[in-house]
């Protein structure tokens, strides 16, 4: 019995993400909200979801490159 090997290329399956435009944005602060929630998170104070949040945010915008602002741009 003949055996032939061939070689294959590795192919990476593409990440199949959810759609961002699925969902609005309230629906995706209620969905924060709701979990927080049942995890039992404050949404408010020290620890809680919006200071949570809102670090996410700033090391996010801190990190991405600089785009021009909307300002900046000549008409």
């Amino acid at each position: 019995m003949n055996e032939t090997i061939t070689e294959h290329e590795a192919v990476e399956e593409p990440v199949v993400e959810p759609a961002a435009e699925a969902v609005s944005d309230e629906q995706l602060v209620a969905m924060l909200v709701d979990r927080a929630r049942s995890d039992g998170l404050q949404l408010t104070g020290e620890g809680g979801l919006l200071q949570q949040l809102t670090k996410r945010v700033l090391e996010s915008a801190r990190t991405c490159p600089s785009r021009p602002s909307p300002r900046s741009r000549t008409r």
